[in-house]
């Protein structure tokens, strides 16, 4: 049932993007940009973007430019994570690396174009938003994205290598790394659905911890998953010296840890009721997965 909701809500944004691609001027980085976003990948942010639209009632056509947006900034960050001189991956959701096919330089600039690419995405015209949300949208996307969000999480992960580092650290850093794009994608909902500060803020951390119980469910696909079904390789952690909650604590304290967490995320869903069924299947999903 979830796996087919994954593929369903992929074809879309992956519809949306090919078609939102081709009606701008061609140039050469527009193969390695495709092969960046378009094939592989569960597009997980989109399903959660969505699964949260339906507690606010929001038809999907007002949230697929946010889903879009979201797996164009998800693609640029796992594009540069994938270089040589970062985590230096040959093989990303079952293909090589966007580097490997289309070269070091055309992967740079590639995965920079994504990212200003999200930005077109939602200041688009066709987007029938008004100014102010957009501008809302769009300052808290460049936050989620930057240094404060993706990238600054990427640089403490790369300086925390072979560094052993407090629980309060990795979490802090994981937050960053794959938590606050999470963040952005139940906010962008909230803005959308005209709701106010409370609920905005309410929804913002909700966001963030989805996204750290998706990167512990990474660490643990990492630690002991298939790099078949995963679709890239495994146990890499534990080679460069990546400072995870499983190489700090062991995998059962770590596994104990992120069950909690669902936990707590599951518990403030049920002021919403029915309306967070698919959240909470999605949810569900995440900690259990083995891709």
């Amino acid at each position: 049932m979830i796996k087919k909701k994954l593929v369903n809500n992929a074809k879309k944004i992956d519809k949306f993007l090919i078609k939102f691609l081709s009606k701008q001027k061609n140039s050469l980085l527009v193969n390695p940009m495709k092969y960046g976003v378009i094939a592989g990948g569960k597009k997980i942010r989109s399903t959660i973007i969505l699964d949260t639209g339906k507690i606010y009632n929001i038809k999907e056509k007002k949230l697929i430019n946010i889903c879009a947006a979201v797996e164009c900034i998800h693609s640029y960050s796992l594009i540069h994570d994938d270089l040589p001189c970062m985590d230096n991956d040959s093989v990303r959701r079952g293909k090589p690396s966007t580097h490997i096919k289309f070269g070091e330089s055309s992967a740079v600039l590639a995965g920079s174009s994504l990212l200003t690419l999200a930005f077109e995405i939602i200041t688009d015209k066709k987007f029938l938003l008004s100014a102010n949300a957009k501008n809302e949208i769009v300052r808290t996307l460049a936050s989620c994205s930057g240094h404060t969000g993706i990238a600054g999480g990427q640089e403490l992960d790369l300086k925390f290598e072979n560094k052993k580092k407090r629980i309060s650290e990795i979490i802090d850093m994981q937050k960053k790394k794959t938590g606050k794009l999470f963040n952005f994608c139940l906010y962008a909902v909230g803005v959308i659905a005209n709701k106010n500060n409370k609920e905005k803020k309410f929804l913002s951390n909700l966001g963030e911890e989805i996204g750290l119980l998706f990167q512990l469910a990474d660490d643990f696909l990492d630690n002991k998953g298939s790099s078949k079904l995963v679709g890239k390789p495994v146990k890499k952690d534990n080679k460069k010296g990546k400072s995870t909650l499983i190489n700090l604590i062991g995998e059962k304290k770590a596994y104990l840890f992120a069950n909690n967490l669902k936990k707590n995320i599951l518990l403030k869903l049920k002021k919403h009721g029915k309306k967070a069924k698919d959240l909470t299947s999605t949810i569900e999903f995440i900690l259990e997965r083995k891709f």
